[in-house]
């Protein structure tokens, strides 16, 4: 009988977060653990050398080019990694798919502090009734641009990152201000 392969820490650590970040799209507004602090481990576990990524940090950067992805402006990403973000105009700028390839839109991948700040009611598929969030980091006018610019089934993917917890928001989510 041939020994089945053990996977490698590396390889775990990137399963366990791609598991997490399914997940946090499956069930939108629910905190999700992941194995470690920062958007590195996404980076690995998503991105791949047939990938658009847009970067603002060096670092990360330089994890991507590792990859091989190709670094490239915001409004040609498939991916972006976002420490900050100062404007949510650039919202406008993310790729949103096509009604028949609506798959081509973008995930943004944003630093946030999750449960605490201005509140949001989430609803839509996989939420169950709704869910209250509250998230502070992210520019004025966020949610409401965010409104404005899905059209679905187009639109972008979204992770709140706080750490080692995470959020998703699938282009499907309805966003309320609470």
């Amino acid at each position: 009988m041939p020994a089945i392969p053990v996977p490698s820490a590396f390889e775990s650590r990137c399963n366990a977060t791609y598991d997490a970040l399914m997940w946090a799209l499956s069930r939108p507004g629910l905190v999700r653990d992941l194995p470690e602090a920062g958007q590195a481990q996404i980076v690995d576990a998503l991105i791949d050398r047939d990938c658009a990524v847009f970067c603002d940090a060096p670092d990360l950067s330089a994890r991507v080019a590792d990859i091989g992805a190709a670094l490239v402006d915001a409004e040609h990403a498939d991916h972006l990694f976002l420490d900050r973000l100062e404007n949510a105009g650039l919202l406008r700028a993310l790729r949103l798919g096509s009604a028949l390839h609506p798959e081509h839109g973008a995930t943004l991948v944003l630093n946030a502090v999750i449960g605490t700040g201005p509140g949001v009611r989430l609803t839509g598929p996989g939420v169950d009734g709704s869910v209250d969030i509250r998230i502070r980091g992210l520019p004025d006018g966020f949610w409401r641009m965010r409104t404005q610019v899905m059209r679905y089934p187009m639109g972008f993917e979204l992770f709140l990152l706080d750490g080692t917890r995470l959020v998703g928001l699938p282009r499907s989510t309805e966003v309320e201000v609470l």
